[in-house]
């Protein structure tokens, strides 16, 4: 999945941290991502597993997951619950990656940097909704990085 995949998925499952109206004193993370080399049998054990629901765009590589109750706008309705994405298997996304929310994402990718990180996958738009990125945590770990954008 790449650019404009990503992003309309990415769209739809983060357009709900958008617009809370508040400053965070902490980076809180409002999303997941879980890397598979079969959707369909990720899918199903997810599924199988933990009772989450799953819905694939029409084009898209990239399936949609419920964990809990949404509202009409998509946001979760359990305070601090949280949904996410599976997606094909493909360096640098190999493992699960949580995404954190910034106020700022290029403020974030530098205090990244200064703390011993490193970007793996620049900056992009996500539809009118936010700003994504991927950084690699100095333990090698991928981390998502998402800034709402101004409405």
């Amino acid at each position: 999945m790449r650019g404009n995949d990503l992003a309309i998925a990415l769209q739809q499952l983060l357009a709900s941290s958008c617009g809370l109206g508040y400053v965070r004193a902490m980076n809180r993370v409002v999303h997941f991502e879980i890397p598979a080399d079969n959707m369909d049998r990720a899918q199903q054990f997810y599924s199988s597993a933990f009772g989450w629901t799953t819905s694939s765009p029409p084009g898209l590589q990239y399936a949609l997951v419920h964990t809990t109750e949404t509202d009409k706008q998509g946001k979760p309705q359990t305070p601090g619950a949280i949904n996410g994405g599976i997606l094909p298997r493909k360096a640098p996304l190999n493992g699960p990656v949580i995404t954190v929310d910034v106020g700022n994402i290029d403020e974030a990718i530098g205090r990244v940097q200064k703390a011993g990180g490193q970007v793996v996958h620049p900056k992009f738009q996500v539809g009118s909704f936010g700003i994504s990125a991927y950084i690699k945590d100095t333990e090698g770990n991928v981390i998502g990085l998402w800034q709402c954008l101004p409405k």
